[in-house]
C-alpha cells in the first residue's frame, strides 16, 4: 500500500535554539523582546503545555494556564544558562520545566493526600523509560510525525521478507489513522492486521515486538535531542 510522507509538527525548532542564543547574546533590551515575541514565546508556552499534560501535573490548587505562567516564567529567568554547544535547547529546557513541575507538583500531591484519602500515585516511575505510556496529544503527536518518516525511509532495511514488511506497513498505518500508542498492545490491533495481511497472531507478535524495540529507541532519542534522524540509516540493532 503506498505510503504518504508525514509532515514534521515541530514547534521548538533549531530556528528556537538559535534566537536563544542570540537572546543570551545581546545587551539590548529592545532586540531582546523582539527576538523573545517572535520566535520563543510560542515555543517555550507549547513546551510547557505539553509536559503538563504528557506527564500529568495535575495537582495545582490554581487554574492550568496559570501554571504554565509560573513555568514559562522560570524558564526565562534561567535562559541565560542554556550554553550554545552543549545539548539541545530542546532538551535542557524540557528538564528544566520538568524538574519544576515535579517539585511543585509532588509537594502539592503531599499536600493534598494530607487532607485526602486519595490512593497513593506511583510519581517515582522515569517516564523516559516508559515510552508506551506517553499519552500526552502535542509532543507524542510531534514524535508519531517523525516515527512514520523514520519508518518510511527505513523499513525495507530493518524487514527482508515481503510479508514482514507487509505487517510493519499494516501497523504503520493504523498509526496514521490513529495517532495513539495506547492502542498498540490491543487485541482489536491484530485483528485488523490479520484481515489486512492474512498473517497469523504469532507473526504479528514478531514484527510487532522488532517495532517495539525501535520505537523505545527513538522515543529517547526524541526526548534527548527534540528531533529524529529520518534518514536511511538501515538497523540500529
Amino acid at each position: 500500500m503506498p505510503r504518504k510522507k508525514a509532515k514534521s509538527r515541530m514547534y521548538f525548532t533549531q530556528l528556537t535554539e538559535n534566537a536563544i542564543i542570540r537572546y543570551n547574546k545581546t545587551d539590548d533590551t529592545r532586540l531582546k523582546n523582539i527576538i523573545y515575541n517572535d520566535h520563543i514565546d510560542y515555543p517555550f508556552d507549547k513546551l510547557v503545555e505539553n509536559i503538563i499534560h504528557t506527564f500529568k501535573f495535575y495537582y495545582f490548587d490554581v487554574p492550568i494556564e496559570q501554571v504554565k505562567h509560573e513555568v514559562v516564567s522560570f524558564l526565562v529567568l534561567n535562559m541565560h544558562k542554556f550554553q550554545e554547544g552543549k545539548g539541545k535547547a530542546f532538551s535542557y529546557f524540557s528538564i528544566v520545566a520538568k524538574n519544576y513541575l515535579i517539585l511543585h507538583n509532588n509537594n502539592n500531591y503531599k499536600k493534598m493526600k494530607t487532607h485526602t484519602k486519595m490512593e497513593v500515585l506511583d510519581f517515582g516511575r522515569n517516564y523516559t523509560s516508559e515510552p508506551d505510556t506517553i499519552q500526552g496529544v502535542g509532543m507524542h503527536e510531534e514524535f508519531v510525525g517523525r516515527l512514520l518518516e523514520y519508518w518510511d525511509n527505513n523499513i525495507t532495511n530493518i524487514f527482508k521478507r515481503q510479508k514482514d514488511i507487509n505487517v510493519a506497513d499494516a501497523v504503520l498505518e493504523l498509526f496514521r489513522r490513529s495517532k495513539n500508542v495506547e492502542n498498540f498492545n490491543k487485541k482489536a490491533l491484530y485483528v485488523l492486521i490479520r484481515e489486512m495481511t492474512g498473517s497469523n497472531t504469532q507473526h504479528i507478535t514478531r514484527v510487532v515486538n522488532v517495532m517495539k524495540k525501535y520505537y523505545k529507541s527513538l522515543f529517547l532519542e526524541f526526548l534527548s535531542t527534540g528531533d529524529l534522524d529520518t534518514a536511511n540509516t538501515g538497523s540500529i540493532f
